[in-house]
């Protein structure tokens, strides 16, 4: 039993060391195309681990992070365009002269520099999603008509955007990968591999960060409105604002992440608003396990890594295991793979099969560890 225990205290351990391992080794072992599609999975698990703080931790389904995560590759790619040499004589991007444009528009202008540009990355996504959620929250708009308002939104974000032609070449998006970045091409290996090591350490550093948010006082209020937020609003708490800010953060995290994975695909354009896309998001979080953290960033470079060795294999086959996946997880691991993993799943499918002893016969253990397990 006290062994037990002591696996369960490391077992987080244990996974961040294979984590980190895998990513040291990585540029070593891995062709420069494999290391690119690994970057851009370590990009989405940021955006991942933004869904985990409002739905895991707060009970709110968001099947907009899209928006989101489009803006802050938007913004990145803004700042790329303008710093390119292949811009007109007058230093406008190469796409305003199909259109007869002789001037910059307004909203252009800021991208020109750098810090507003990296302030901007994550601070419009925040006030973007602030303003959203803070409309929607003060009508104590929950549940499944959160998710319907916030897919409906992004319904709205992506025909804007697809229909700016002039302004941000609409459907056919900005290009990064031809553009320059310290004197390099973005596209580049050398590039490509320095914003692999820049998502590998934001991607640790938003995990310290969604941890330390849930597991201070703040955390537990948010799980306290997932719970039983009526309780929590009669306790004197104002859980519009609590909402509110933890959906700033999540938009903040998938503004961060969109400009990463911008950069290392090499376009951003309105097909980041897609629902498909922004479902998808969802589903990394449900099968790596809502409400760990870790299993988000488990799930979101799992599945996308997977999707792409079965789509090279079997182009057409991915978007029926993708959702037999979902199924099977809602059906049979609510929890998520990894919350599968905390809650002894193993061990009790072994005793299941006359194998093993399952945990539930050991008194008082089950209680204490599911409490103890929690990353």
């Amino acid at each position: 039993m006290k062994k037990t225990l002591i696996n369960r205290r490391l077992f987080p351990l244990i996974i961040w060391i294979t984590i980190i391992a895998s990513i040291i080794a990585a540029p070593s072992l891995l062709p420069v195309f494999r290391l690119n599609l690994l970057g851009r999975y370590l990009s989405l698990a940021i955006v991942a681990l933004g869904i985990d703080l409002i739905w895991g931790f707060t009970g709110l389904l968001s099947l907009g992070q899209g928006i989101f995560f489009a803006l802050g590759g938007y913004c990145a790619a803004m700042f790329l365009q303008l710093n390119s040499s292949a811009n007109l004589p007058n230093g406008i991007p190469e796409f305003f002269g199909l259109y007869g444009i002789q001037s910059l528009p307004f909203f252009w202008e800021p991208f020109k520099s750098p810090l507003f540009t990296f302030v901007g990355i994550w601070l419009i996504p925040s006030l973007v999603a602030a303003l959203l959620g803070f409309l929607v929250f003060r009508n104590r708009i929950k549940g499944v008509y959160f998710s319907i308002l916030t897919q409906a939104a992004l319904l709205v974000f992506f025909n804007f955007f697809n229909g700016q032609q002039k302004l941000i070449n609409g459907t056919n998006g900005l290009k990064t990968d031809v553009t320059e970045l310290f004197g390099q091409m973005v596209g580049s290996d050398s590039m490509q591999r320095m914003f692999f090591w820049i998502t590998a350490l934001l991607v640790v550093f938003a995990w310290f960060f969604a941890r330390w948010i849930v597991y201070d006082r703040f955390g537990n209020i948010l799980k306290g409105i997932r719970d039983d937020e009526s309780r929590v609003r009669f306790t004197g708490y104002n859980t519009t604002i609590f909402k509110t800010i933890v959906f700033a953060i999540a938009g903040g995290l998938a503004g961060i992440s969109g400009a990463l994975y911008t950069v290392q695909s090499g376009i951003v354009s309105p097909q980041f608003m897609t629902v498909p896309f922004s479902i998808e998001m969802v589903i990394w979080v449900a099968v790596g396990g809502r409400g760990t953290l870790l299993g988000a960033i488990l799930g979101a470079v799992m599945i996308n890594y997977a999707k792409s060795l079965v789509s090279e294999a079997l182009p057409a086959s991915w978007m029926f295991i993708q959702g037999g996946l979902f199924i099977l997880v809602v059906t049979v691991l609510p929890e998520g793979v990894l919350g599968w993993l905390q809650s002894d799943g193993p061990r009790n499918l072994l005793s299941r099969l006359g194998v093993s002893r399952p945990l539930s016969t050991y008194p008082g253990l089950e209680e204490k560890s599911h409490d103890e397990v929690r990353l």
